[in-house]
């Protein structure tokens, strides 16, 4: 039974570099869900995003509180409906747009990885189409983890007679083609409930895409997934790994700790509110103190009601001695799973980060010390029409998502001739992809 028969997400219709387009995504993240959107217009390649076939300007925007997830899972159906909806709903107002469908990303269900290869003797002297189909298929034969859902299968690499490094073997002369197939996966239960929930606000899933590649095609400029980088996606419920090189998306990773950690290391730590503790998280948190941190004073709300209790004053320092153990943890982790999985000398060459959990003072300085290498804060390039707000890492996810279907094509698939993947007791969302297909097409 091949990778495709086990539980495929949806697969997006390759984006035509010529045509214009109107696309919608949704970002659902465990702090905050956004949906973007944006109109697609055709230009010319550029040297410094060369992947990209069109430009694209935003002219919706909603986002709203996440509610109903859980380290990136849905763990409630119906709180995380409200939350999606609600977000829609704003951005179709500010664009005078009605939204039917939607890529959506899956940050939780434990992304992970798999690597396959495979090999086929060429027909006739030189690499056709169909020879390049052919090992693909063979390369798509294998089968994945029980239980696992497919988001992705990406050629990392042609050999032609055993020389590795071929791009595009097409036209090349030899005996036998190989292909290395690198495929991201993540659980089938959290890929089926986060497009339930999608499906229940009459919105059809287009594609899931899972968010480290997301803001991977988001945030980083070719010559860096050439060398060779590790993008870090710091979210509120997770942190999630992407390691790229030679062009490609060779490895997805992630960990279960994420900036609603820290909050609540603060709450607890400090015996306040959640919500008061995200909020000083936010304006005065950081991971390196200085000497000021001891003479500046903060104010920290009483974690009752009663407006007769004083509230506390501590230095700003404190709040560091809290805030710095729990992000060296996750840096830690971030570390190690990249060493296991045999990265490690991606992250001692070049880091980028991502997500609303980066944003703390002084944190590149700490992964720098923990990861090596350079490190810098990822933002959202080569987009138009992003409010001010929006163009900061916490938003590179979203944005990266409205860069995938200028991506999709060299992704491998095959059609299924049934329904297929989810069990959501709706047929609306695929019998819509499948009138708009024929529509397009015909």
């Amino acid at each position: 039974m091949s990778l495709f028969s086990q539980g495929l997400t949806p697969r997006l219709k390759p984006l035509s570099t010529r045509k214009s387009a109107t696309l919608s995504v949704l970002d659902v993240g465990t702090s905050k869900v956004v949906c973007l959107i944006a109109e697609l217009q055709p230009v010319e390649s550029s040297d410094r995003l060369r992947g990209r076939t069109h430009l694209a300007r935003v002219i919706g925007i909603g986002h709203t509180r996440s509610m109903g997830l859980k380290g990136g899972a849905v763990i409630d159906l119906e709180a995380a409906e409200r939350s999606i909806r609600q977000a829609v709903d704003a951005a179709e107002r500010m664009a005078k747009v009605e939204v039917q469908s939607v890529i959506v990303n899956q940050t939780g269900g434990r992304l992970g990885s798999q690597s396959f290869a495979a090999s086929v003797e060429l027909r006739v002297g030189s690499v056709a189409d169909q020879d390049v189909k052919r090992v693909l298929a063979a390369a798509a034969s294998h089968s994945v983890r029980p239980g696992r859902a497919v988001l992705h299968a990406l050629p990392t690499g042609y050999a032609l007679d055993g020389q590795p490094g071929v791009t595009d073997p097409r036209g090349l002369m030899g005996r036998s083609l190989a292909v290395d197939m690198h495929v991201v996966t993540g659980e089938g239960s959290a890929a089926r409930n986060l497009m339930l929930a999608v499906e229940r606000c009459n919105l059809s899933v287009e594609a899931v895409v899972a968010t480290p590649y997301a803001s991977g095609l988001s945030a980083l400029v070719d010559d860096e997934a050439e060398m060779g980088v590790v993008l870090v996606d710091m979210g509120g419920g997770t942190t999630s790994i992407g390691v790229f090189a030679q062009g490609h998306l060779m490895h997805v990773d992630g960990v279960a700790v994420g900036g609603h950690h820290i909050t609540m290391d603060l709450a607890r730590g400090l015996s306040t509110k959640v919500s008061a503790a995200e909020r000083l998280k936010t304006l005065y948190g950081g991971t390196i103190a200085t000497a000021s941190d001891e003479r500046d004073i903060v104010t920290v709300p009483s974690v009752d009601e009663d407006e007769r209790d004083q509230a506390n004053h501590i230095p700003k320092s404190q709040l560091i001695r809290i805030i710095r153990p729990r992000v060296e943890e996750i840096l830690e982790l971030v570390r190690d799973r990249l060493k296991a999985a045999g990265f490690s000398n991606e992250a001692g060459r070049r880091v980028v980060l991502t997500g609303g959990a980066c944003q703390l003072t002084g944190l590149p300085e700490l992964a720098r010390h923990i990861l090596g290498g350079q490190v810098r804060i990822g933002r959202p390039l080569g987009i138009k029409g992003l409010p001010e707000a929006a163009k900061g890492p916490p938003f590179a996810g979203a944005v990266g998502l409205l860069v995938y279907p200028q991506v999709a094509h060299i992704e491998h698939f095959e059609p299924r001739s049934s329904g297929g993947f989810l069990a959501t007791g709706t047929d609306g969302g695929y019998l819509t992809r499948v009138g708009r297909w024929l529509k397009d097409s015909f």
